[in-house]
């Protein structure tokens, strides 16, 4: 795997700044599974969970699939994506270099 661009740390790192992705992966990484089980099995809603995979799914680090089960009913699965970030000061400098410039909003006002 290649060292990540700027753009793609700041996705990963902010997928992962929270407890429930964390876990998210966590289960993910053990098995896949599909949505009403992960959510049981991690205490949360349907609607939260959902909200947490579509981040995770954006960073790149799991992956969703429609699969059809024997009675015909359509479930999602998940899974993780093969992924290494080894950070280290080179590394984010790095990935600095290939940052996109921030949105106007996100610059606010010098201090």
């Amino acid at each position: 795997m290649t060292d990540p661009t700027g753009d793609e740390l700041v996705r990963m790192l902010a997928a992962l700044a929270n407890p429930h992705r964390l876990r998210v992966v966590a289960a993910l990484a053990r098995e896949r599974d599909y949505v009403s089980r992960l959510a049981r099995e991690l205490g949360i809603s349907r609607a939260l969970l959902q909200v947490h995979l579509r981040k995770l799914e954006a960073a790149g680090l799991v992956q969703g699939q429609l699969e059809l089960s024997e009675d015909g009913k359509a479930m999602k699965f998940y899974e993780v994506t093969a992924f290494a970030v080894h950070l280290t000061p080179a590394t984010i400098a790095s990935a600095a270099t290939s940052l996109s410039a921030p949105a106007v909003e996100e610059r606010g006002t010098p201090s």
